[in-house]
C-alpha cells in the first residue's frame, strides 16, 4: 500500500479515459515546466466505451482502478483526486458577446472580470436553451474567452483599467448529462474524486498549440478511437470546438471484417501495420494468416479519406467556411497512413502544413523516468489533461438548491447566482421585479411610466442570510424565496412635463400667464386625472376664450362680445401664445363706436350751417369749396358787393356739413357701421354684410329688428339689433 498522500506531495493525477484505452499520468508543475513522475496504460478488455461514451460504467471503472494501482506502485503515492477530460458526439457550443456599462468611470477588478464572464456564460446558457430541441439535459463543461473589450477596443487584460463600458466575447461548451455522469461514476467506482474536468480538445491544445501560436489561424484534430475532437484558433484565442463520431475504431472494424478476427485482434493488426511490413494473425477459424501493411493501407484507404474529408469539412465550417493555414494532428487514430495527406488535399494546402505533433511540442515537459516512454502524439492529450488542472481548475460539485440536489460546473469562483442558473431558477425571480409598465401617448408620441421595484429575493446559505454573489462550495444548502413585483407604473396629467409649462396672452390690454389644458381620448381632463394604459393624451397649446375668462374671473353673458386678435370670436375660439383677447359688453361696443360721433354742440352748429346754406343765393352757393366748406367772408355785403379777405391764403373758419352720417348697428351679434347716407332703411344692411341673396342656403330668410319682424323699407336707427339668417 502506498505510504504517501497525494495532497501532501502536491502532484496531479490525469486520466485520459479513451474509447480503447485508459492512460494515466502523475506529475507536478515547477517553474512553468511540467514534470512527469509516472505513466501507465491499460486497454479495455471489452468495448465498454463507444464513440467516447461510457456504455459499461463498472468495466470502465475497473480499468481505471488498474491504471491507478500501477501508478501507485510506481510512485508510492496514494492517489485520491483525478483530472479527466470529456468527449462526446453531441458537444454543443455557443458563441456570445456580453456588454456591461458602468454608471461612472470604474476601475476594473478581478471580481469585475469574473462577474463579466459569469454574465456572458449565463447569457450563452440561455441562448443554448432556446435553441436546444432535444430532451437531453445539457451541462456547461467549459468556456474559452476569445476577446475582452474596453470602451469598444480589444484588450488583452481588463484588470486595473478605468472603463465606462466593458464586454467579453467567449465560447461556452455543453455536453449531455449522461456523458458527464458516466465519467464521474466510473471514477467513483475506482475510489477517485474528480478534481478537474476539461474538454479533450482543450487538453490537447494546451500541449500541441502554445499561446504564442494562437495568433495564427490553425486547427487541431485529436483523432482517438471513438471521436475526432477539433479545435480552431485565430487572433490569439480558441475560436471554435467541434467533435466527429468517426475515428480509429471505424478503421479497426474494417480490418476485423476483412481478416475475420475479433475487435481487439483487429486493433493489434492496425497498430503493427504502422511499423511492420507484414503482420501475422490468427482468425476466428484458428488459421494462421499474414497480411501486408500495403494491403491494409489499400483496404482502409476509403475510410481514411472519408475521415479526412469529414474533418476538413468540420474545420472549414468552424472557421467560417474557409480553410485554415495549418492543421496539427494528435492521437493514435491520426497515425494511420495517408490521413494527413488526405486532409492537406481536401483543405487545399501544402502537405507540409498538415503534421502529427509529438515530441517537438513537449519542450516544457520533463519525463523523470524515460524507461519505455514514446514521446509521440498519443501522449499529447493525457499530458494536456494534467496541465489544464493548473490553467483551469474546473470540476463539478453538488449543492442543495431549494431542496433539489444540483450539479454545478466548478470554476473555483462559484456564487449562488451560478447555482440558481444551473437549477433553472428564473433569473427574474432573483432580482426585484418592477411592476407593469404604463404605456400611453402624449401628442401622438408613445410614453412609458415604469413600475415600482419590488422586493429582492430572500436568500439563505446554510441557514444564514446571503446574496446572489455569496461564494458557494460543495454540499452547501441554498434556499431562495423568489423576489416580488412592485406597484404598476402610474402617471397623472400634471406629471407630464409639457403640462407644467405656461404661456403668455394679452387680456384686455394686460399680459397674463396662462396654464395648459389637456384632453384624454378627446375629453377634457384636469391635472389630477390618473392616466390609464392606452390613453391618448393631448396637451393643448392654446386655451379657449372661455378658459381665459375663467382664469381672469370674467363672467361671460349673452351681451359679452369676445374679440380675439381684432376679430369677433366666441367662447370656443382658441387663444394661442401671444394672442390678444378682449371681453366687452355690447353697450360698451356701441359707446366705442359713438366716441367719434359729433357732440350736441357740434350738431347745433351743423344744423345752423345747414339752414344758412339753404338761405344762400345761387351765387354764394357757387362760392362754396369742393368739400362743402363755406367762407362767410365771401358773402355779399349789405350793398350787394363782395369784399375779399386780407389774405387769399388765410385759413377760413370752417363749419362741417353733416347731412350724410355714419350709422352704428349690431347685425348677427357683430358691430356694423353704415356709411354715406343721411337716412338708412333695413335693406341697406345687405350692402354691409356678407349675405348673398342670390345663393339660397335654406327655404326662407329670417330677419328681425330689435326682436320684431321688420319691413325691408323700415327706417333703422343708431344701436339697432338686427338678425338675418337662412331657415
Amino acid at each position: 500500500m502506498a505510504s504517501l498522500e497525494q495532497a501532501d506531495q502536491k502532484v496531479v493525477y490525469g486520466l485520459d479515459i479513451g474509447t480503447r484505452s485508459v492512460v494515466g499520468t502523475v506529475g507536478y508543475m515547477n517553474d512553468n515546466q511540467f514534470n512527469v513522475i509516472a505513466q501507465a496504460v491499460e486497454k479495455h478488455e471489452t468495448r465498454a466505451m463507444l464513440d467516447g461514451q461510457i456504455h459499461d460504467i463498472g468495466k470502465v471503472g475497473a480499468t481505471i482502478r488498474k491504471v491507478t494501482d500501477k501508478l501507485e506502485q510506481q510512485t508510492d503515492i496514494h492517489l485520491t483526486d483525478v483530472c479527466i477530460a470529456a468527449a462526446g458526439r453531441v458537444l454543443q457550443t455557443v458563441r456570445t458577446t456580453y456588454e456591461y456599462e458602468y454608471p461612472d468611470n470604474h476601475t476594473i477588478t478581478d471580481e469585475d472580470i469574473y462577474n463579466l464572464d459569469s454574465a456572458a456564460v449565463e447569457q450563452a446558457y440561455s441562448e443554448f436553451l432556446k435553441k436546444n430541441t432535444s430532451d437531453l439535459k445539457f451541462y456547461l463543461v467549459g468556456y474559452s474567452v476569445m476577446h475582452y473589450y474596453l470602451d469598444g477596443y480589444q484588450i488583452a487584460n481588463l484588470e486595473g483599467h478605468n472603463a465606462g463600458k466593458v464586454s467579453v466575447e467567449l465560447i461556452a461548451t455543453f455536453l449531455p448529462d449522461d456523458c458527464v455522469d458516466g465519467l464521474y461514476k466510473a471514477c467513483e467506482r475506482a475510489s477517485l474524486n474528480v478534481a478537474n474536468l476539461t474538454l479533450e480538445p482543450i487538453a490537447a491544445m494546451m500541449v500541441a498549440i502554445p499561446d504564442r501560436f494562437r495568433m495564427l489561424n490553425l486547427a487541431l484534430v485529436d483523432v482517438g478511437a471513438g471521436t475526432s475532437d477539433i479545435c480552431v484558433t485565430d487572433d490569439g484565442s480558441i475560436t471554435a470546438y467541434g467533435m466527429l463520431p468517426i475515428a480509429g475504431d471505424d478503421i479497426t472494424e474494417i480490418i476485423a471484417q476483412h481478416c475475420l478476427v475479433d475487435f481487439n485482434s483487429a486493433d493489434e493488426i492496425k497498430i503493427k501495420a504502422s511499423h511492420q511490413d507484414q503482420v501475422e494473425y490468427v482468425d476466428i477459424m484458428g488459421l494462421n494468416k499474414t497480411i501486408s501493411a500495403k494491403e491494409i493501407s489499400r483496404l482502409i484507404k476509403p475510410k481514411v479519406e472519408e475521415m479526412a474529408q469529414k474533418a476538413t469539412d468540420e474545420i472549414k465550417r468552424l472557421n467560417g467556411d474557409r480553410a485554415v493555414s495549418a492543421v496539427f494532428v494528435v492521437g493514435g487514430g491520426g497515425c494511420v497512413p495517408g490521413y494527413t495527406k488526405a486532409i492537406a488535399k481536401d483543405m487545399d494546402i501544402p502537405e507540409e502544413r498538415v503534421a502529427l505533433r509529438g515530441e517537438e511540442v513537449m519542450k516544457n515537459i520533463t519525463f523523470l523516468n524515460n524507461d519505455g516512454i514514446d514521446k509521440d502524439s498519443l501522449l499529447v492529450t493525457p499530458l494536456g489533461i494534467c496541465i489544464s488542472y493548473y490553467e483551469e481548475a474546473n470540476n463539478f460539485i453538488f449543492v442543495s438548491f431549494n431542496g433539489t440536489q444540483t450539479k454545478i460546473y466548478d470554476n473555483g469562483k462559484l456564487q449562488i447566482v451560478d447555482a440558481a442558473m444551473q437549477a433553472a431558477f428564473p433569473n427574474e425571480d432573483l432580482f426585484p421585479k418592477r411592476g407593469a409598465e404604463l404605456k400611453y401617448t402624449v401628442n401622438g408620441k408613445e410614453r412609458t411610466s415604469r413600475g415600482e421595484p419590488g422586493e429582492a429575493a430572500v436568500i439563505q446559505l446554510n441557514g444564514k442570510p446571503a446574496d446572489i454573489h455569496s461564494k458557494i462550495h460543495a454540499n452547501d444548502i441554498i434556499n431562495v424565496t423568489p423576489s416580488t413585483a412592485g406597484a404598476p407604473g402610474k402617471a397623472t396629467i400634471e406629471s407630464i412635463p409639457e403640462f407644467k409649462t405656461k404661456f403668455n396672452v394679452n387680456v384686455n390690454g394686460k399680459s397674463v400667464e396662462a396654464s395648459r389644458y389637456a384632453t384624454v381620448n378627446g375629453e377634457a381632463q384636469t391635472g389630477y386625472y390618473d392616466i390609464s394604459a392606452g390613453d391618448d393624451v393631448k396637451i393643448l397649446d392654446y386655451n379657449t376664450a372661455a378658459q381665459i375668462a375663467e382664469l381672469m374671473d370674467i363672467t361671460i353673458t349673452e351681451d359679452t362680445v369676445i374679440i380675439v386678435n381684432n376679430e369677433r370670436g366666441d367662447i370656443n375660439t382658441p387663444v394661442y401664445e401671444n394672442f390678444k383677447v378682449e371681453f366687452k359688453d355690447q353697450e360698451d361696443m356701441i359707446m366705442d363706436y359713438y366716441k367719434d360721433f359729433p357732440s350736441a354742440d357740434e350738431m347745433a352748429i351743423s344744423q345752423a350751417n345747414e339752414e344758412s346754406y339753404e338761405n344762400m343765393d345761387y351765387e354764394a352757393r357757387l362760392r362754396t369749396d369742393k368739400d362743402g366748406q363755406l367762407s362767410f367772408d365771401d358773402l355779399p355785403d349789405d350793398d350787394g358787393t363782395y369784399e375779399k379777405s386780407e389774405s387769399e391764403d388765410a385759413e377760413p373758419e370752417v363749419v362741417r356739413n353733416i347731412l350724410a352720417h355714419d350709422l352704428h348697428i349690431i347685425v348677427n351679434n357683430e358691430a356694423i357701421t353704415l356709411h354715406g347716407k343721411a337716412d338708412y332703411i333695413f335693406v341697406d344692411i345687405f350692402d354691409a354684410i356678407d349675405f348673398d341673396l342670390s345663393k339660397p342656403n335654406g327655404r326662407s330668410i329670417v330677419t328681425t329688428l330689435n326682436g320684431s319682424t321688420p319691413d325691408y323699407m323700415q327706417p333703422i336707427k343708431e344701436g339697432d339689433k338686427i338678425e338675418v339668417y337662412w331657415k
